[in-house]
């Protein structure tokens, strides 16, 4: 199957399968997407998550997700690492920890590798990681000073960011010098992938 260019084999599909079987059973407890949403997991959720795979740059080998919540984009990210990149080392951070064990019980169920960390992504030791990614998480502001805590150097950290995303680019920019890339969302014309490298304090 094509996702978003890129074929996938059938045991990443049954695994994405296995994951959407999973949300529908948790998200009336936990409400980990929206009620409105759940209907269009491929689309709004799997799909959305599934491009910024494609930005991974050669050589990466661990990727952290913040405030994974539902799983995206990190678990869509482990899942498809799975298949293509074996060797990326992928955690999700997410502080809520209900939402944690979810995230535990689709890596269980769908019998991939991550590494869940139930903490707070400002509280946490640098990660030191060359790949960093949130959606739906905070301000650009905020994103970019996390980036600037656990991204290595070398590291390109990727926000996907809905309509306001020009000011929140203006915004950043009063705090934090880095150098950007924004590539228009596949499934939404109003949202972008901001990629982002080269962090430094102004």
């Amino acid at each position: 199957m094509i996702l978003l260019g890129q074929d996938v084999s059938r045991e990443t599909i049954v695994r994405l399968n296995i994951y959407a079987a999973v949300l529908e059973k948790w998200n009336p407890k936990i409400n980990l997407v929206g009620k409105s949403t759940i209907a269009d997991i491929w689309g709004r959720h799997f799909l959305d998550s599934a491009q910024i795979f494609r930005e991974i740059h050669e050589g990466a080998g661990s990727w952290a997700d913040f405030g994974s919540g539902g799983g995206f984009p990190g678990l869509v990210v482990a899942i498809l690492a799975a298949e293509k990149t074996p060797e990326l080392a992928v955690t999700l951070v997410e502080s809520d920890q209900r939402k944690a064990a979810f995230l535990r019980t689709v890596a269980r169920e769908t019998g991939i590798a991550v590494q869940v960390l139930d903490a707070r992504i400002e509280a946490l030791e640098p990660l030191n990681v060359d790949v960093v990614s949130a959606r739906a998480l905070a301000d650009l502001t905020t994103l970019v000073g996390f980036a600037a805590r656990h991204l290595k150097s070398t590291g390109t950290a990727l926000f996907l960011k809905g309509e306001s995303w020009e000011k929140e680019l203006h915004d950043a920019q009063t705090s934090w010098s880095f150098e950007v890339e924004r590539n228009t969302s596949k499934t939404d014309s109003g949202a972008v992938v901001l990629k982002v490298w080269n962090i430094r304090n102004v």
